[in-house]
């Protein structure tokens, strides 16, 4: 077939393998992390290592089902680790919608820049925010604010420390 006459128009972005075990092991570290640093460091409770390893693993697979499903798998752990204060699902919804979201347009952009992947992050964290909103306004009937300064703060310091995270997690791929 003719080059010039191909309406198809697909770019090959490359789908990232990862080592065995690789996705496993940086899911329940970033929950083990994310379960015990706040309770010594009160100052980390703003980062949501859960969701910067769902974003990562979204972004790098694009396959808009295995991150969705990962999302899912990652929400609901994370919602039985912080007990009673949580309802069981509220980080399950929003972590699977982010999961998608992740892998759909990981699907379509290259997102292997730094600035790209800042961006990305920040963006998704607000994202993820305001679905915890939505979800804990409309369905659990409790009021919560929709946006504050503390929002603007916990994204950029989301998505600087996700930026050295994707790198440390570039580390675990296949070549």
């Amino acid at each position: 077939m003719n080059e010039a006459f191909d309406i198809r128009g697909q770019s090959h972005i490359e789908v990232h393998k990862f080592r065995t075990g690789a996705i496993i092991i940086a899911t329940l570290l970033a929950l083990l992390i994310q379960a015990s640093f706040p309770i010594h460091f009160a100052k980390t409770a703003v980062l949501d290592l859960p969701l910067l390893v769902t974003i990562y693993f979204g972004l790098s697979r694009r396959n808009p089902s295995t991150g969705l499903l990962l999302g899912m798998v990652i929400g609901l752990l994370q919602d039985s680790l912080n007990g009673p204060t949580v309802p069981l699902g509220l980080y399950g919804i929003a972590k699977t919608i982010i999961g998608y979201l992740a892998s759909s347009i990981g699907a379509r952009l290259d997102t292997e820049h730094p600035a790209a992947r800042f961006a990305l992050t920040a963006a998704f964290f607000a994202a993820h925010q305001g679905l915890i909103v939505l979800t804990r306004r409309i369905l659990l009937s409790q009021p919560e604010p929709w946006f504050n300064m503390h929002l603007v703060g916990a994204a950029l310091a989301n998505a600087l420390v996700a930026v050295f995270l994707f790198l440390l997690l570039d580390r675990l791929r296949k070549n």
